[in-house]
């Protein structure tokens, strides 16, 4: 391990997974809730779509602010606040019974949920080095898992006759327990600090961080589009709106447990080989879903499993081109906050000119210029290795 002993690795890389289930139980719960967070607002469904804007605000400025915070402190202090700032806007919520008020602490919660995702991903990376990959994808699996567990949450909260506020209480609780083991154990160092016998870093070079941006912001922007519309394009294209209403969830599943399988696959394949595995069977997705070769639940159920080792992969391998730091982590992420905006907005506007063919027709779109974006990365890297 790069620059930990193995047992304090293992123990601060247990740590990242439990506050990623926290982190996933936080950004999973604003859609569950959002019919009780209305009420209590007196908003309507187009009036508390401002949560999502200012949410997703929140994220873009945390994204840079995580990124430098990262590199100039203690990574364990920074998470440690972000938790505690996280935990003071979760237990916030329910009192924040003015939409204008709901809408700051929202942009608050975005701000501290992506430092606190920015932030593990880089001290994962500096934990593990070049053999980040499959701890990235359990890592991003255990985010999955408490998108996954919320809804339970909230489901036995309401069961035992109880307000829904106490969901939102409950994960305080849970995400601020977790700040106070992270203040306990040391912080990961850059390997190129910490260690004086690691191999050169990588060089720097801007084409391959555009190249990089562009492809988180494309993966991004595909996997938000297809979880935010599917369901849509199922009703619009005659599905029962209770079987639409499965299709994100069946999406989700294999998502997560493409994750999970993912783990001992990016041992055994190189990230180049696992990218275009995943990109060729989201590719074959889209197409099936163009030409009706297969059912809507097969094809939500194959984009799932294709989509699932996309980030992790992409993230992990970016550590091995590029020099690793929480700048660049903070790029990353702006670079995907933008896309799960922009992507999805364009959508909308696409379904209602062009029909619903237009959405397997972005979908294939935005897989190509994925694999685009791998072939010219690839070209880049050879390019800069001279082989």
């Amino acid at each position: 391990m790069p620059t930990l002993t193995l047992d304090h690795g293992r123990r601060v890389t247990l740590s990242y997974f439990v506050v990623f289930i926290a982190i996933g139980m936080c950004v999973g719960l604003l859609g569950p809730t959002l019919p009780y967070l209305a009420d209590m607002t007196g908003s309507g469904m187009s009036q508390i779509a401002i949560l999502f804007t200012a949410r997703a605000l929140g994220t873009m400025l945390g994204s840079v602010l995580s990124g430098i915070l990262i590199d100039r402190f203690d990574g364990h202090r920074v998470l440690a606040t972000m938790l505690l700032l996280l935990a003071a806007g979760l237990t916030a919520v329910p009192f924040s019974q003015a939409l204008a008020l709901l809408t700051v602490v929202l942009f608050l919660l975005g701000l501290a949920e992506v430092s606190v995702n920015a932030g593990a991903n880089t001290l994962l990376l500096w934990t593990h080095g070049p053999a980040s990959p499959p701890w990235i994808s359990a890592l991003h699996f255990c985010f999955g898992l408490g998108n996954m567990l919320i809804p339970l949450v909230l489901v036995a909260v309401l069961r035992q006759g109880f307000s829904f506020a106490w969901a939102f209480w409950l994960v305080a609780l849970c995400v601020t327990a977790l700040s106070f083991p992270l203040l306990r154990q040391s912080s990961p160092k850059p390997p190129d600090i910490a260690i004086t016998h690691r191999s050169a870093p990588p060089p720097r070079d801007g084409w391959r961080l555009a190249i990089f941006l562009l492809m988180f912001g494309l993966y991004v922007g595909m996997e938000v589009t297809f979880a935010g519309w599917v369901t849509a394009y199922g009703v619009l294209s005659g599905t029962a709106p209770a079987d639409a209403a499965l299709l994100v969830t069946l999406f989700w599943l294999t998502l997560s447990a493409g994750r999970l399988l993912a783990i001992p696959l990016i041992r055994l394949l190189s990230p180049w080989k696992v990218l275009r595995v995943c990109l060729s069977l989201g590719l074959f997705g889209a197409l099936a879903l163009h030409f009706l070769w297969l059912p809507l639940s097969l094809v939500a159920l194959l984009f799932g499993l294709a989509s699932s080792a996309i980030f992790p992969t992409l993230f992990g391998l970016s550590n091995q081109l590029m020099p690793s730091s929480g700048r660049t982590t903070g790029w990353i992420f702006l670079a995907s906050g933008l896309g799960g905006m922009a992507i999805p907005s364009l959508t909308g506007p696409l379904l209602e000119r062009a029909g619903t063919n237009a959405f397997p027709v972005l979908l294939i779109a935005l897989v190509g210029l994925l694999l685009l974006g791998l072939t010219l990365l690839r070209a880049r890297v050879k390019r800069g290795t001279g082989c």
